[in-house]
């Protein structure tokens, strides 16, 4: 009966490790991040015309994302393609471009702090980059043209699950 115990317990704590959410701005979470953009009619649609036909002719948009505290290695990647009308994320998880082109891709950063205030709304787009709260580089002009789907963006660390520990 002791052993059955301990076995019992010792399932537990690894069947808790093995659901644990990942790491805020990982790979994995960015890959969860990419389905919770497509899921999101306000990233679909709202960015689905003016926003995602600026792709200097290349047929989508990059994002690279990354937490300032963990480090610039830290970044992931979005790549947002134009179907049916949408925006749509076909691809999240890690940096696979390396040469961004700026006038149409962003490069985001803010601390773990930041981004999860972010997430939990507390405020937007607006005021991140007002009070340096969130660095980017990119079309500045275009962003702010999208204001609302671009607070939907920044909402992504508070609706899909994280951990606060560093990407690896």
């Amino acid at each position: 009966m002791k052993y059955a115990s301990i076995a019992l317990a010792t399932l537990a704590v690894f069947s808790t490790a093995a659901h644990a959410a990942p790491a805020l701005m990982s790979a994995e979470w960015t890959a969860e991040a990419c389905q919770a953009w497509n899921n999101d009619p306000t990233l679909t649609t709202g960015l689905g015309d003016k926003w995602i036909k600026n792709d200097a002719g290349r047929g989508y948009k990059i994002i690279h994302m990354y937490r300032t505290d963990c480090g610039e290695a830290t970044q992931t990647e979005m790549k947002i393609v134009p179907k049916d009308g949408k925006a749509i994320c076909e691809y999240g998880g890690a940096v696979k471009t390396v040469k961004m082109e700026y006038t149409v891709d962003y490069t985001m950063h803010a601390t773990t702090e930041k981004w999860t205030e972010m997430g939990a709304g507390e405020y937007g787009p607006m005021k991140a980059m007002m009070f340096g709260r969130l660095k980017f580089i990119g079309p500045k002009v275009e962003a702010m043209t999208v204001m609302g789907p671009f607070e939907t963006f920044l909402k992504l660390p508070g609706k899909v699950a994280n951990d606060k520990a560093c990407p690896k």
